[in-house]
């Protein structure tokens, strides 16, 4: 039940989550770097779990806060400004994946013989196959998650909030199977392999992450779903569904440049 407030902020009560999540990460990182060279996993494991715990406990928290009313206008601006920081910062992120692309796409500076690069043979990918069923998987989706995000917003229609989230759920489960399926076929069959040429290296690294991040979005979204279920979202009141949303787009903007980029350009001239 909402309590009225006399401000527009919301003064957040001490709490240990941020000690533990931080803590937690570094016990997560630390452990890999062991794990990396040959140590145990258990240290990793474990911060995992910390991570996992803090991430779970922090954004139900969250989610109580917004019943009780604590989420004013000025509050839902500052989460909404916060989330686009974030999305900046994956834009980054993968910036750093394109640059690194593009420069060895363009400039490889590796295997020399004499003064002439001899590129690698490398089975090149047909991009209009399997990932372009893929690249029209992810925009469906997109196109799902805004029908729901339509019928919240115009007319509160829960049957399209919830219809439109469960089958961009379905289409983001697709998406990642095809994924894996093609990550198989590339390893096993065409003599693709983690490392090696800096070819394979950019193209896993980048399409990998993007996949590790579909599969985060698909999350995102199951919780949304969960919670549209139960009744949760207003027309007026959906900031946890906008960002899940707005990361959705953010999943499928970064996949149509890979398409392009790495699939399409990338080995067009491989082979």
């Amino acid at each position: 039940m909402a309590h009225a407030k006399n401000h527009d902020y919301h003064i957040l009560p001490p709490s240990i989550e941020p000690f533990i999540g931080s803590v937690s990460a570094f016990v997560m990182l630390f452990g890999a770097v062991l794990w990396m060279h040959g140590g145990s996993p258990w240290a990793c494991l474990i911060g995992l779990v910390g991570v996992l715990y803090t991430m779970f406990v922090w954004w139900k928290r969250v989610v109580e806060e917004s019943h009780v009313g604590d989420h004013t206008p000025v509050v839902r601006i500052g989460l909404r400004y916060g989330f686009i920081l974030f999305i900046m910062s994956e834009v980054m992120f993968f910036f750093a994946w394109f640059w690194s692309f593009f420069k060895h796409q363009i400039y490889p500076m590796q295997e020399y013989i004499g003064t002439e690069y001899v590129a690698p043979h490398i089975h090149a990918i047909d991009p209009f196959h399997l990932p372009l069923i893929n690249t029209l998987i992810l925009l469906l989706s997109g196109c799902a998650v805004t029908w729901a995000h339509h019928g919240l917003v115009h007319g509160n229609d829960r049957k399209a909030l919830v219809q439109g989230l469960a089958i961009g759920i379905v289409l983001g489960v697709a998406f990642t199977a095809l994924q894996g399926y093609e990550y198989a076929l590339l390893l096993t069959h065409d003599g693709w392999e983690f490392g090696g040429d800096q070819f394979f290296s950019n193209f896993f690294m980048a399409t990998g992450f993007h996949g590790f991040h579909v599969i985060i979005g698909t999350i995102f979204l199951t919780v949304c779903l969960i919670r549209a279920i139960k009744g949760d979202f207003t027309p007026e009141r959906h900031v946890g569904f906008e960002a899940a949303a707005w990361y959705w787009h953010f999943v499928d903007v970064v996949w149509l440049f890979l398409f392009f980029a790495v699939y399409i350009w990338g080995t067009s001239h491989l082979g």
